[in-house]
């Protein structure tokens, strides 16, 4: 009485699905294959693998660009202008 039956699988997965959406699901799955993959590399010693770090990433793009780099918040309509 356990996984072996695809049945019970099945149910599994239909629960899953409803529980978390479709849309939801290759996220999750994108996220928990890169951290299996940072994880394997940090207990292996080597630096982090070149898709970790793509530009196609959207969360790595924005979490590697330093605040200063980022466009400046802009002025309250009350304060005065920077003048050089």
């Amino acid at each position: 009485m356990g996984l072996e039956n695809p049945v019970h699988i099945l149910i599994l997965l239909v629960v899953v699905l409803l529980v978390f959406g479709a849309k939801r699901l290759p996220e999750m799955g994108h996220s928990l294959g890169s951290g299996m993959r940072g994880f394997k590399d940090a207990l292996s010693g080597q630096t982090p693998s070149a898709s970790l770090t793509s530009a196609t990433d959207e969360h790595a793009v924005a979490a590697a660009v330093p605040v200063s780099v980022m466009a400046p918040a802009p002025a309250s309509p009350g304060a005065p202008e920077a003048r050089s």
